[in-house]
């Protein structure tokens, strides 16, 4: 449900056209409502925030990071 919806917002996709992998798109639409009501949204926001003074652990991407290609230079540069 969470990847659905951070989907729909990522890409601009009209609910109706979530892929199916997603399942229906009328429950994700019906469940982010839901949690947006219930204040289910804002518990899941406040639990991935730090409190101050608090250290958040290193996250690692894959594909991301020292190990990532050297950018290209752009057409538009001399040299």
């Amino acid at each position: 449900m969470i990847d659905a919806s951070a989907f729909k917002y990522r890409t601009g996709t009209p609910w109706m056209d979530l892929p199916e992998r997603f399942g229906s798109w009328k429950g994700v639409h019906n469940r982010l409502r839901v949690w947006a009501a219930d204040g289910t949204w804002a518990k899941l926001f406040a639990a991935g925030t730090p409190k101050s003074g608090a250290t958040c652990p290193t996250v690692t991407h894959p594909g991301r990071g020292s190990s990532r290609p050297a950018r290209r230079p752009s057409r538009n540069s001399s040299g």
